[in-house]
């Protein structure tokens, strides 16, 4: 059933995740009648207070200038700005990538009143959109599809604690902890995250993320880490032939709109839902803006995670290095990161060569042509015995779990399959 779009009809909205809410404020604010429908009880339930980063290089353009071109109010949730962060390298060195500017912003997911989950609630309610949670919708029901991953690209775990470090940021290409990925260290006002992202299928995950809680317990002693909960999510990485189809815009993740590389997605996912609510009321072509403004950046991450897919420790040690010359030489380390996010004719040309085979078709996409990228087999590489270190946080973590700490990862009904499937942060 194709959805009609015209001035006199509601727009039905599935998903109240960041894309979403963007889509239904600004229609709100135009006099349309506005529902968004979430399977959930809550917007941001799916990520139980995980904190995640807002990147601030790969456009040329700072995101929250963007935010309030496009109305909305940054000082409507919690994020907390960093120019200097820890660059940490396979060989456990070191160095520190800065800038002048904002190099990221970290947010929390969640419920809480100071997630940006909430704060972009918060402004669809304002602006007179009609909220409806755990409300199933039929997909040809709806107008913005907006609902987040379906099928399975790569995951990450990560365990949230309380500390006494100060605030501090630590990004680490390790393909022992991360294989093919990246892990990272966040502390906030006291709440620490270390999470590891896993871009190969893995069994027995948690060790993953114990050893990778092990590696920095040993290179920052003064963590003085106490475990609350074990958090987690999955990415599903797509690439579309049509965003729009039979009168539905396909926003956010279930357009596929967000980085191959290292699963940045939120500022994708807001600027997708505003091109498809200015094309509703008649600003835009939502196929056009699409292809033209998000498309060239999406492609140029399949052809970087194409080559990431093909490299080790060897290599992201050469990359580090490369970042902290091309720092000292132009006295901002947002420089090379960012062009190697920014389209060029090469990465351009590498996607053409590559997309068909790293990508296979999805049959149930109503006609939209997808291709996934699937979830990648492990290497040889990837089978190791976990080091003592790492099995004592598995056993501390153990008995927190058994004392009542929780595992929100396995209780997202989005991936429980994957959960079950891979023993994902099992005790």
């Amino acid at each position: 059933m194709a959805v009609q779009s015209n001035q006199q009809d509601a727009v039905h909205i599935m998903g109240a995740g960041l894309s979403g809410l963007a889509a239904a404020t600004l229609l709100a604010r135009a006099g349309r009648e506005v529902h968004v429908h979430d399977i959930r009880a809550d917007s941001g339930a799916r990520f139980d207070g995980d904190f995640q980063a807002l990147e601030n290089w790969s456009m040329g353009v700072d995101f929250f200038d963007q935010l309030k071109e496009w109305g909305f109010d940054t000082n409507e949730f919690k994020a907390t700005e960093f120019s200097v962060v820890d660059l940490i390298h396979p060989d456990d060195e070191i160095t520190q990538a800065t800038t002048n500017g904002v190099a990221y912003r970290i947010v929390e997911r969640g419920t809480s009143e100071h997630t940006i989950d909430q704060g972009f609630k918060r402004m669809a309610i304002e602006a007179g959109a009609q909220l409806h949670y755990k409300s199933r919708m039929k997909e040809e029901d709806c107008t913005i599809i907006a609902c987040g991953p379906k099928g399975t690209s790569a995951v990450a775990y990560g365990e949230i604690f309380e500390t006494d470090h100060p605030n501090h940021i630590g990004f680490q290409l390790n393909d022992k902890l991360a294989p093919g990925a990246y892990s990272y260290l966040i502390i906030i006002d006291g709440v620490g995250l270390i999470c590891t992202c896993l871009w190969r299928k893995q069994r027995k995950s948690d060790r993953f993320l114990n050893e990778t809680i092990a590696w920095y317990e040993a290179h920052y002693p003064n963590l003085n880490r106490r475990p609350i909960k074990r958090v987690g999510g999955k990415g599903d990485f797509t690439i579309n032939h049509r965003y729009k189809q039979d009168g539905r815009y396909y926003v956010g993740e279930s357009g596929g709109l967000q980085d191959f590389m290292w699963g940045f997605g939120m500022r994708m996912a807001v600027w997708s839902g505003v091109l498809a609510a200015r094309d509703i009321l008649g600003d835009g072509d939502y196929e056009h803006d699409v292809r033209k403004q998000l498309m060239p950046y999406v492609r140029t991450s399949v052809s970087n995670r194409w080559l990431m897919n093909r490299v080790g420790d060897r290599t992201f040690k050469r990359m580090c290095k490369k970042w902290m010359t091309n720092q000292r030489k132009k006295g901002d380390g947002l420089v090379w990161i960012g062009k190697l996010f920014q389209p060029s004719a090469m990465k351009s040309l590498l996607y053409r060569l590559v997309s068909p085979f790293m990508l296979t078709k999805d049959p149930k996409s109503m006609g939209r042509g997808v291709r996934r990228m699937p979830f990648r087999k492990a290497l040889k590489r990837d089978h190791w015995e976990p080091s003592d270190d790492a099995k004592a946080v598995g056993a501390q973590w153990d008995r927190i779990r058994r004392g009542g700490g929780q595992i929100s990862f396995a209780n997202d009904a989005e991936s429980d399959s994957v959960a079950q499937e891979d023993g994902a942060i099992s005790s």
